[in-house]
């Protein structure tokens, strides 16, 4: 059966649908031959699709795998980095990131810390990644000063941000020290930043942020120890059918 090429390299773990687009347009797939122009489709029984010169071949093709990552600070979340910066691959064994197609799901940025969950399994990205999802996310962040209750309720109503409103957000106080305070804030939308350039916006510098939870997938189990900075764990079935109940 003939699909494009994009969801073919997702579906052997090669590289998300996102990435797959990417790499296509740099010219590094080729089929049977030619390089590949983006919307191809293929037939990965019968055509020869190669990418930087190494051929998919169908019975490799890899188990999927479903992980949560408590990223530390510094790290950015991709598989390539041209600045020579630490990946989160970086973070695996050669067994699971070498030859996989693992990529994050999203994204937190290099000063953020949490959970980040990492796959192969190319559709699944595609689809949490889709605007249309509202997947909750559940932050602690630390903000310089104490924001009034006003502030609080205008986060939770939502913001103009470059132009558009922010979804309604779920903002409480955690915690109050003499210059600073700890917010818990559950966002249903992932736009770049969010957080940092809302809390600006309100004139309230954002000091550390820190994802504790994905839905119910969370760096703390009950029962279980919390998971430590720079480690990872394979997910629960219960926490792979939520992400895949996900139209």
């Amino acid at each position: 059966m003939e699909e494009r090429v994009q969801k073919i390299l997702a579906q052997w773990g090669i590289a998300s649908r996102r990435h797959a687009e990417t790499i296509i347009l740099a010219g590094r797939v080729r089929l049977n031959g030619r390089i590949v122009h983006l919307g191809q489709k293929a037939n990965v029984e019968t055509d020869l699709i190669e990418v930087d010169g190494i051929p998919i071949e169908v019975s490799k093709r890899p188990k999927f795998s479903y992980l949560l990552l408590n990223k530390p600070a510094g790290v950015v979340s991709t598989c390539y980095e041209q600045k020579k910066r630490s990946t989160v691959l970086d973070l695996l064994p050669p067994t699971i990131r070498i030859g996989q197609g693992i990529h994050p799901v999203g994204r937190l940025d290099a000063a953020s810390t949490g959970a980040l969950i990492l796959t192969n399994d190319g559709k699944l990205t595609f689809n949490l990644t889709h605007p249309r999802h509202h997947i909750p996310k559940t932050y602690h962040v630390w903000v310089q000063g104490h924001p009034p209750e006003s502030v609080l309720q205008a986060w939770r109503q939502g913001v103009d941000l470059s132009g558009k409103t922010t979804l309604p957000a779920l903002v409480k106080v955690l915690k109050r020290t003499h210059q600073k305070t700890l917010l818990e804030i559950v966002l249903t939308e992932g736009r770049n930043r969010q957080i940092r350039r809302v809390a600006e916006l309100l004139s309230y510098r954002v000091i550390h942020l820190h994802r504790t939870a994905i839905g119910p997938i969370q760096l703390q189990l009950p029962g279980e120890p919390i998971l430590k900075s720079g480690h990872y764990r394979y997910l629960k079935d219960f926490e792979i059918s939520f992400l895949k109940s996900k139209p």
